[in-house]
């Protein structure tokens, strides 16, 4: 599961732009030297902000934990395109076409047309395709099909005219569709399933395959794409070595080999063995085996997620998406942070779960703040502010779970905010004050309580099947709600201070309420199109969490929605009676994925997670207008760069920053382009 970051927008629960920190600088004893600031920002084009990251410490880790570091992100961006093929069938052909347009085109480059043409490359880049990251919509161009076909023959690219017609038209115009009235399947341009296929045939595939052991399900269905033969039969064109995308996955296997040698431990090591094993086999047995083995290593300074992991991209929530992120721990914050892990068991304990929900044995937590050191695949250029893996539930329950929360990531965030945002949306100056104050630790510190504690909660019924099984398409929202809920229940409670975790826990849980709210309730709305649904997971779970509470505590005046000079505001007026509200929901919604109830998932969601308040989303966003900073933000990713000896050693490894974000883009097509255009 991962944590994105809750907006992007502004503060509080909204992540953490409400604190801006001057730049470190470095004093000498004979004589004083100000580092020049470093540049978070890059550039910002239609609803992106691209920022840079840092990777402090650099110079503190040995050469060997350096090539570590380099061998697991070469491996990471080498799956690349994988990401690419997976978000839509002609993504590969698209971005190549675009590409040699943008390389080879001499024409007038100071028309409206042409930086409307670079405007879309660079939105394509960003969202691994030609459908936006997050509302899942195809990104339309800014210039007409006629001016595209211009540039392709003055450039003497090629691109089939089905697929050309395929940027302009209502083909495919989302990525991963969750209205069931349009079929989950049929209605998604993911590239998960072949043509011709229904949700219906799916769940009957997968229901025909007996489990081994029931307690201890597969993954089915995570790394493959389902399609029809040629009698007409469903069949897995599974994700491995000489399978689908078996040429960028044995590229990535060659650095993984190579990481391995290296590797800081006999468990890294083993570990790193067996994903090297799954890849080759595409066995889901030892993708098992491989996640309680990478449980299992927690020692070492060096760290990474690799794999087809993530389900959000798949309607039907069963297949994975290729990501990677490397990462090094940051041993300060993380022995603070790992307060929560150790007292797991009190969490779960003193939760408002129904007795018979909640786990006896809270086991194997593990909680690091990390810096990140490179990302690709589904983690890159947007990226999660938090992540807690592996996610089959018998794992942990069995062997538990390792959180992080991107140290370096956070920073970037902070380093680009403002606070005007902040002021138009908050009710009042109190809940400024407090925000300025509090809200970047209780962001922290909800980010902490989702992923180590949050996922890790409750239990699955006896019998139950898994929640891809159950709750279906409403699984992954109903998921980070109930992490959501975790977190929001125990921000106001007086245990955070006892493990010094903050100075004052009303203070900071109140400033996480009123951040929540503001942003499910009202802020959010801004990354929407005027008229539209909210689709995201993410999106979803804050809007349905929020409402939800909003409206039971209508009795009690719990939330008030307040209008000052033709202005939407909404002020918390008993933080003790919304901390019982979120206690109660989170106590629904675990005996949802308790049970399996799907009708009851179904109808929460639906009842308050998806339809838009329109007179509201249309004021927000005539509010919203006079701000210029973009809703969304993602990464340029800092380039390694090895020193040689004379021999071909490795003597040193040098951080570097590309230049710009089509600098890295286009670096990325040229050195790890490994895939046919078809797949």
């Amino acid at each position: 599961m991962k944590l994105n970051t809750f907006a992007g927008i502004f503060a509080a629960a909204t992540l953490f732009v409400s604190c801006k920190k001057e730049e470190d600088k470095t004093v000498d004893k004979e004589k004083t030297t100000v580092e020049a600031p470093f540049e978070y920002e890059a550039e910002q084009f239609a609803d992106i902000k691209v920022l840079r990251y840092k990777i402090s410490n650099w110079d503190n880790l040995t050469l060997k934990e350096k090539e570590l570091v380099y061998y697991l992100t070469q491996a990471g961006t080498a799956g690349r395109d994988m990401m690419w093929d997976q978000n839509y069938k002609h993504n590969l052909k698209i971005r190549a076409a675009l590409e040699q347009i943008y390389t080879a085109y001499a024409g007038d480059k100071s028309s409206a047309d042409w930086t409307n043409f670079e405007i879309y490359l660079k939105r394509v880049w960003f969202a691994n395709g030609i459908h936006h990251h997050y509302s899942m919509e195809k990104i339309k161009p800014d210039f007409n099909q006629e001016y595209f076909e211009t540039l392709l023959a003055e450039t003497k690219t090629t691109l089939a005219p089905e697929v050309v017609a395929v940027l302009f038209n209502d083909k495919d115009t989302k990525k991963v569709n969750l209205d069931e009235s349009k079929g989950l399947v049929e209605g998604s341009a993911i590239n998960f399933y072949g043509d011709g296929i229904k949700a219906s045939e799916v769940d009957a595939f997968y229901k025909a395959i007996k489990p081994i052991d029931k307690d201890r399900p597969y993954s089915y269905g995570l790394n493959s794409k389902l399609v029809k033969n040629a009698a007409g039969k469903l069949e897995e064109k599974v994700w491995k070595s000489g399978g689908m995308y078996g040429a960028a996955i044995d590229k990535v296997v060659y650095w993984l080999e190579k990481a391995k040698k290296v590797a800081e431990n006999q468990k890294q090591g083993d570990a790193l063995g067996l994903l090297i094993q799954y890849y080759k086999t595409g066995d889901l047995k030892t993708w098992d085996d491989y996640n309680i083995a990478w449980l299992q290593a927690t020692e070492g300074n060096i760290d990474y997620i690799n794999g087809f992991i993530e389900v959000y991209n798949d309607p039907l929530g069963a297949r994975g998406s290729y990501e990677s992120v490397v990462q090094i721990k940051d041993f300060d914050m993380s022995a603070k942070m790992e307060k929560i892990g150790h007292e797991a068991q009190w969490f779960e304990d003193n939760s408002p779960l129904d007795p018979k929900h909640k786990k006896k044995n809270v086991v194997g937590i593990s909680y690091k703040t990390v810096i990140v050191a490179g990302e690709g695949g589904d983690s890159s250029p947007s990226t999660p502010i938090g992540v807690n893996l592996p996610n089959a539930d018998w794992i942990r329950a069995e062997h538990g779970s390792k959180s992080v929360s991107l140290g370096n990531i956070v920073e970037a965030y902070n380093n680009v905010g403002g606070s005007d945002r902040l002021k138009e949306f908050a009710n009042d100056a109190e809940e400024i004050a407090l925000e300025e104050k509090y809200g970047e630790a209780a962001d922290k510190l909800h980010t902490a309580l989702h992923e180590v504690v949050g996922h890790a909660s409750g239990q699955i019924n006896a019998g139950v099947g898994t929640p891809k099984e159950t709750l279906r398409s409403y699984a992954s929202t109903l998921e980070e709600g109930r992490a959501d809920l975790v977190g929001l229940y125990y921000l106001y409670n007086s245990k955070i201070q006892d493990l010094g975790l903050t100075d004052n826990w009303k203070n900071t849980g109140m400033a996480a309420y009123d951040g929540y709210i503001r942003n499910g309730l009202m802020a959010q709305l801004v990354r929407l199109e005027p008229g539209a649904d909210i689709e995201e997971a993410h999106m979803r779970n804050r809007q349905w969490v929020s409402a939800w509470v909003f409206e039971k505590g209508k009795k009690d005046n719990v939330i008030e929605r307040i209008t000052r000079d033709g202005k939407t505001y909404f002020n918390i007026t008993n933080y003790e009676k919304l901390h019982e509200l979120f206690g109660q929901l989170l106590k629904e919604t675990q005996r949802i994925k308790s049970e399996g109830d799907y009708k009851a998932g179904k109808a929460l969601v639906d009842n308050y997670g998806i339809k838009v308040d329109q007179k509201l989303h249309k004021e927000v966003l005539e509010r919203n207008a006079k701000f210029k900073s973009a809703p969304y933000s993602g990464f340029i990713n800092p380039l390694l760069v090895p020193k040689m000896d004379d021999k071909g050693a490795i003597i040193d490894i040098e951080v570097t920053q590309p230049a710009s974000f089509a600098e890295q883009m286009l670096y990325y097509s040229k050195n790890f382009g490994f895939l046919p255009m078809e797949n």
